[in-house]
């Protein structure tokens, strides 16, 4: 009993009389626990030295890398291969397979803060020899039963933060890991919007390569008639011939790119290699904003950045849990229970059994071991600083490279515009001069094939500066990540079950709709 402001306070009439023991030994040490010291050095960032502004930034730049950028490209077809992508990658669920499995690692580490805490209970029967070398007193029945049912409770005390430092260790793991789920989306994004531009600009180039070979083949038609007239020679009718096969030549190639495409992006949609469906012409597609930021924008938008730096904390946490394997490893342990030979006098007070200890674990020789885990401990914490830094350091160039690349490559499509044209120009003219029988046929083809090559080169242009868009977007990272992981979690229907949503997913069909080119 005790003594309070409101009177004496008395312990509970049926609480067993040992209670009181263990509370007053197990307290003082609990209360030891969380005041206990932490070794092993605070997370504190790195100083990051990042460029004020980008070197290669564009007066046109504007807020807009936290929208849902691919929609700027206004191509429904795109946004509906993106949604499909998301729902159904099969990286995207692998990484989020993963942040379970650290979820779970952070539980497991930290467990260790709580008592473990079990229950047993044995019975046995068993009979005592009667002539043995302690003989039974008469009337003593050498058969007898035994009952005991206890419950023990062991606490490691984490006086000097091992097991602290581990669950910052998995909890940096755990953020690191989820990270790296939205770096397999933004990857994943970019990956399915640069395949698709491409898959256009395939079927464009396939356009031009086709035209360009009926062109040729009926000029090989008028050749062959006025070779059979003794209007031209052999040698420009194998001029002809030779120009047509040239371009009848890229067909194929361009359709196996084009089946190859196909199949690529129809993975990343986590369904069989098929036909992929198509939208607007590749000309056609919108060209989207320039996204702004400034540099110091990058470390709190790009996943990878923030998993690296992630990947540093763990590491440096790790540096103290090794740190305390210098010092004893304390621990509490307690069992309560009773024994009797009777089952009916299991719960009276002669039955009652407890016990409460300590152990205190110190290693005292390792032959370096301990000194072996904290060096490697010191050296994973360095790598994965310089890790971080290099990290900051690609992303800077990435966005930088995006930038010149596409200021650059604008103004390269534009004077292959006009190449294009001028060229165009020179075959209609140069194939008048030839049928007025001012030139040689050399200059037609000469021009014909300058023309065909300069197109191809626009169109691979055209999709170069889209493709620099998708680039720079995945480079700046952005809000829009977000917004893109909740489209990885669709509700299941109404009614349905989640495994029935599952198997429906999974058995879902190819996107609708058949390719056309």
């Amino acid at each position: 009993m005790r003594a309070s402001a409101h009177g004496p306070v008395h312990a509970p009439k049926h609480a067993p009389k040992h209670a009181p023991i263990v509370a007053r030994r197990l307290v003082p040490l609990l209360a030891l626990a969380l005041n206990a010291c932490l070794l092993g050095p605070d997370y504190v960032r790195p100083n990051v030295e990042v460029p004020a502004t980008y070197r290669f930034a564009s007066g046109e730049m504007l807020e807009v890398a936290d929208t849902v950028w691919w929609e700027q490209f206004q191509e429904p077809v795109l946004d509906q291969l993106i949604a499909t992508a998301l729902e159904r990658n099969r990286d995207v669920k692998i990484a989020a397979a993963r942040i379970d499995e650290f979820a779970a690692q952070v539980q497991i580490t930290r467990s260790a803060f709580f008592p473990q805490v079990g229950a047993g209970f044995t019975a046995s029967r068993q009979r005592v020899s009667q002539i043995g070398g302690l003989p039974l007193q008469p009337g003593i029945d050498p058969v007898y039963n035994a009952f005991s049912p206890t419950l023990s409770a062991t606490l490691n005390l984490d006086v000097f933060g091992r097991t602290r430092r581990l669950t910052e260790a998995a909890r940096a793991d755990l953020a690191a890991t989820e990270e790296g789920r939205r770096e397999t989306i933004l990857t994943l994004v970019a990956a399915v919007a640069g395949s698709y531009i491409n898959l256009r600009s395939l079927d464009r180039q396939l356009e031009i390569a086709q035209a360009t070979a009926a062109s040729r083949a009926d000029s090989v038609r008028v050749f062959t008639l006025r070779f059979s007239h003794g209007v031209v020679s052999q040698m420009e009718l194998a001029q002809s011939q030779s120009e047509y096969e040239a371009a009848q030549a890229t067909i194929p190639v361009i359709e196996m790119q084009i089946g190859q495409q196909e199949d690529a992006l129809s993975v990343l949609l986590a369904q069989n290699p098929g036909p992929i469906p198509r939208g607007r012409e590749l000309r056609a597609i919108a060209l989207p904003a320039v996204p702004a930021g400034v540099p110091s924008d990058l470390l709190s938008r790009r996943p990878d950045l923030l998993a690296a730096e992630q990947n540093f904390i763990a590491e440096n946490a790790r540096i103290g849990a090794a740190r305390a394997l210098y010092f004893p490893d304390l621990s509490v342990s307690g069992m309560i229970g009773s024994a009797s030979a009777v089952f009916s006098s299991l719960l009276t007070g002669p039955a009652y059994i407890w016990s409460v200890g300590g152990a205190i674990a110190q290693p005292l020789f390792t032959g370096g071991n301990i000194a072996g885990q904290v060096h490697l401990a010191e050296a994973r914490e360095q790598e994965a600083l310089y890790t971080y830094l290099d990290t900051v350091q690609k992303a800077l160039q990435q966005v930088e490279d995006a930038l010149i690349a596409l200021q650059k490559s604008q103004g390269e499509l534009v004077a292959q515009g006009r190449q294009v044209d001028a060229l165009a120009v020179y075959a209609r003219l140069a194939r008048k001069r030839y049928d007025a029988g001012y030139t040689s046929y050399i200059e037609v083809l000469d021009a014909e094939r300058s023309l065909f090559n300069a197109q191809l080169t626009h169109t691979q242009t055209e999709s170069a500066v889209l493709t620099y868009y998708v680039s720079l977007y995945k480079a700046m990272g952005g809000g829009w990540v977000t917004h893109a992981e909740r489209m990885t979690m669709p509700a299941p229907a109404s009614g349905a079950s989640a495994t029935e949503a599952a198997q429906t997913q999974a058995g879902a069909p190819a996107l609708a709709g058949a390719a056309s080119r």
